[in-house]
């Protein structure tokens, strides 16, 4: 049942990720081209350092065509203040700390390293799979 599932088990392990120095428009680019709404920040060491979201650079995108700031870095817009998840978080608490935080994705580290995103879309992927797989079981 997803109550026992960690995390670790649907988590993206090739989420998008940038580096504060990612340039503005690379960072926006590459959203776009993977259909993705935001991504995690790492340092050179692999710590999460930030996230930033379509909303952050909407949020900027005026600033950012008006005074052509397209070559400013995602270090100057990111989300610094970031919660991480244990990779041995079950589906149902990292579904309840999602919710709580009004969160889409979290990025799951253990030791101090990134692991990895869970999202709500990979919550619901897996609690429908597992439900199918339970559903078959009793048939």
């Amino acid at each position: 049942m997803p109550n026992s599932i960690d995390i670790k088990d649907f988590m993206s392990i090739t989420p998008l990720t940038f580096t504060p120095a990612t340039k503005i428009m690379d960072a926006i680019h590459e959203m776009l081209v993977r259909k993705v709404t935001g991504g995690t920040v790492l340092d050179d060491r692999g710590h999460v350092v930030g996230i930033i979201s379509e909303l952050d650079l909407l949020d900027k995108l005026e600033q950012i065509a008006y005074y052509q700031e397209g070559d400013a870095c995602i270090g100057d817009l990111m989300c610094t203040e970031v919660d991480v998840l244990p990779g041995a978080t079950t589906l149902f608490e990292a579904a309840r700390i999602l919710t709580k935080h009004h969160r889409r994705r979290m990025p799951v580290v253990e030791e101090g390293q990134f692991i990895g995103q869970i999202s709500c879309r990979s919550i619901l992927q897996a609690f429908k799979d597992t439900m199918l797989a339970h559903d078959k079981r009793e048939d």
